[in-house]
């Protein structure tokens, strides 16, 4: 089984501002506790075929994920896809920015997760969770961004 949750949020700064901070994954630790550390390979702008190496804590289990940027069309498309073999994994990703009135950006962010072996069993328990804290990892993105 397979689902998506996703999240929107509006933040208070242009959208180009906001595609540059998303585009590099190395921020994602200002808005995802579950990260704990991320490099990003090779050097030098984001582009397609970018990596981001993480080791992230979900769950009290530590694991290291892997994703590869698939689309990056500035300033308004980013998709990735998690190419590290974990129980469930991000199979589709993405952030969609919209520029507002006012120099602000909606963004939109979604993630497909897919179980894989006994992560089949327990790919309902992380949508779940993650669909819950959907809200609340769009605002910590808003809260990241603008403090950036």
């Amino acid at each position: 089984m397979a689902g998506q949750f996703e999240a929107t949020t509006e933040i208070n700064r242009p959208i180009e501002e906001v595609f540059a901070f998303l585009a590099d994954g190395r921020n994602d630790p200002k808005f995802s506790p579950r990260v704990k550390e991320i490099v990003k390979t090779p050097e030098g702008p984001t582009a397609v075929g970018t990596v981001f190496r993480s080791t992230v804590k979900d769950a009290g289990m530590t694991t290291g994920r892997e994703f590869r940027i698939t689309e990056f069309e500035a300033p308004r498309t980013l998709r990735w896809t998690e190419v590290s073999k974990n129980l469930i994994t991000a199979s589709e990703g993405g952030y969609d920015l919209e520029s507002l009135a006012d120099g602000r950006t909606r963004v939109r962010i979604y993630n497909v997760l897919e179980g894989h072996g006994l992560g089949k069993l327990l790919v309902g328990l992380a949508l779940s969770a993650s669909r819950k804290d959907a809200p609340a990892f769009g605002n910590r993105i808003k809260t990241a961004v603008e403090a950036s």
